[in-house]
């Protein structure tokens, strides 16, 4: 019997389940901030980050922010450029812009995505935010291609002065595209003087026809009222490993300074991420 069949069976096999498996690489897209505390800043909405977290926690704290970031994997030798906007002051609408370039893959199998999202966040109430954000992806290269719009939306709740929990839902409008699958994600965050506590739940409950759980952790302390100290724990339910980070920055009294951040997982690729961000903010 020739072997020529059962090889190209076998390949199309591989291939199909390659094809099948989603993409984290979009979903891993934040700030310095974010990096440093594991991923778990939905709840928060201390920075930029929330136009691609919870868009609900762009209205939270009123301000306007600027920041720009650049991450490498020194392992993977993947990384991103990106520059966010928010206006929360002009008016209790809070709207906010964000802007990520990133490079997936080595070689001839590298590929570039152009992530562009637009979100809007309005206080119901003191105590309830409600958010939405709409999201283009231009990808192209050797094995991925994307060009679809998809939306996300948000709902937070600030049950106390130092208690916010969250609810988001992400790429609502299907895509058929491995990039944007579908996932949902519960939040809660605690700031309690200098320090700052946060935890993050994402389920993916169609990918590969079974639920998949991601949780983060994460903390930080202000060092005289101008130095965070961050720690962040993730588990990945995609690949099954762990990821540990820490990171610090420096801030002015009016919230603008710059974060650094470094990711390191244990397992899987064994990836070694290196984050810096630069921050304005004028409230």
């Amino acid at each position: 019997m020739s072997l020529r069949p059962v090889v190209l069976v076998l390949a199309l096999s591989l291939s199909t389940a390659v094809m099948a498996q989603p993409s984290e690489d979009l979903r891993d897209v934040m700030s310095a901030r974010a990096y440093g505390m594991g991923g778990a800043y939905r709840a928060l909405g201390l920075g930029t980050e929330a136009v691609l977290g919870n868009p609900a926690a762009m209205a939270l704290y009123p301000a306007y922010r600027v920041e720009a970031t650049g991450a490498w994997d020194t392992r993977a030798k993947e990384g991103l450029l990106g520059v966010s906007v928010i206006d929360g002051a002009t008016s209790r609408m809070a709207m906010g812009l964000d802007y990520h370039w990133v490079s997936l893959g080595r070689g001839g199998a590298r590929t570039s995505a152009h992530l562009t999202s637009l979100g809007v966040g309005f206080p119901l109430t003191p105590g309830i935010l409600i958010g939405a954000a709409a999201r283009y992806l231009r990808m192209s290269g050797m094995d991925r291609y994307a060009n679809s719009v998809t939306v996300d939306t948000g709902l937070l709740m600030r049950l106390s002065q130092s208690f916010v929990a969250g609810l988001s839902a992400h790429n609502l409008v299907n895509t058929d595209n491995v990039e944007l699958t579908r996932y949902y994600t519960a939040h809660v965050g605690v700031m309690s003087g200098m320090l700052t506590l946060a935890g993050d739940v994402r389920g993916d409950f169609t990918t590969n026809d079974k639920t998949t759980l991601t949780y983060s952790a994460g903390a930080e302390y202000l060092l005289g009222m101008m130095m965070p100290v961050r720690a962040g724990y993730t588990y990945d339910g995609f690949t099954k490993t762990s990821r540990v980070s820490t990171g610090l920055g420096f801030m002015t009294e009016t919230g603008s300074g710059f974060d650094i951040a470094y990711r390191h997982e244990m397992g899987g690729e064994k990836s070694r991420l290196l984050a810096l961000t630069i921050r304005m903010q004028m409230n």
